[in-house]
């Protein structure tokens, strides 16, 4: 297996670089290949604007189209289209990072903005009266399979289904579905440590253990089981789940898992 580590902690030494580096030797020692992207040491620059684009960028910046201008153009940066590589080389994609402020850290939020380019990770796909794409469960990255290794500061009630943070799978919706599931990749169920900021040295070896123990079985890990877009359950082109597809009483983001 060949996994991508995108990994985004300022401090080398912190739980989040462990994590990272646990991983890497975890994965290695078993046999499998491994790169990381350690956006911090990379100085990632995580703004886009039309530099990305040069010299394909319009007059007046449009995002997307000017990023899947320059995708077709092969005119993308070079530290865009070595992520995009790296994306391409992998069969496993981690995402190591702690929850700030109920989201990822911005850095990796721009190295997703940059990287997940137009036509390379969306606007893929026929579009017709039966289909809306190659997204959510199709596309460039299908056939890939992704887990978030994520630490949070609050204990784990705070991120309950009555929590005052809100449930984590909520929280991580958007990033599992809406960034990892629309090009395609399979996702696994998160890898998540709560009470961060108070685990002590004493802690480790416990982490460490569940952590190697996901790490090992990540060939064998069933992934969330999202609703394809396209498998039928959408109304198209509207995109609302058809009445009655779901199971009674569930609601939210639950609408779309299978049962």
């Amino acid at each position: 297996m060949k996994t991508l580590i995108v990994y985004a902690h300022p401090e080398p030494k912190s739980l989040n670089g462990s994590l990272k580096d646990l991983a890497v030797s975890t994965l290695r020692t078993a046999g499998h290949e491994v790169r990381v992207s350690d956006l911090y040491a990379m100085n990632w620059k995580a703004v886009v604007d039309s530099t990305d684009h040069d010299p394909d960028a319009s007059g007046r910046l449009k995002v997307a189209l000017d990023s899947g201008r320059a995708f077709d153009a092969g005119t993308l940066t070079p530290d865009v289209l070595a992520e995009q590589a790296k994306l391409r080389w992998a069969d496993m994609v981690i995402l190591q990072f702690p929850l700030w402020w109920f989201t990822m850290p911005a850095i990796l939020k721009g190295w997703v903005d940059r990287v997940f380019s137009f036509h390379f990770a969306y606007g893929v796909g026929e579009y017709s009266a039966t289909r809306f794409g190659d997204r959510f469960g199709e596309g460039t990255l299908a056939g890939r399979k992704a887990l978030l290794s994520v630490t949070a500061g609050g204990s784990e009630p705070h991120y309950s289904d009555r929590g005052i943070n809100g449930p984590i799978e909520d929280l991580l919706f958007p990033i599992q579905h809406g960034i990892l599931y629309y090009p395609g990749m399979e996702v696994l169920p998160p890898f998540v440590l709560y009470g961060a900021d108070r685990l002590t040295d004493e802690d480790y070896p416990d982490i460490a253990k569940a952590w190697t123990q996901r790490l090992l079985a990540l060939e064998s890990t069933e992934p969330i089981a999202f609703r394809q877009q396209n498998s039928g359950d959408y109304e198209i082109p509207s995109l609302r789940l058809k009445e009655g597809v779901e199971p009674a009483g569930r609601t939210s983001f639950g609408l779309h898992l299978r049962d």
